[in-house]
């Protein structure tokens, strides 16, 4: 019977951390923009780079 004195308040003091963890995102704007991510993931970005990976002057050839 003692550990439910333990185990009680820990229990609402861990549910209630992450209930003011989400709602500090939710004001922060972590989820403001949830499409952005997504189509940043399809880009594709090969295409600006040279053949090694970098960047790519305006004639096409590598820089560096």
């Amino acid at each position: 019977m003692n550990i439910i004195v333990i185990l009680f308040p820990l229990a609402l003091g861990l549910g209630l951390a992450g209930l003011g963890a989400f709602f500090w995102c939710m004001r922060s704007g972590q989820y403001a923009d949830l499409d952005g991510a997504a189509w940043r993931v399809l880009q594709d970005d090969d295409a600006q780079a040279g053949p090694r990976g970098g960047v790519s002057g305006s004639d096409g050839n590598a820089l560096g």
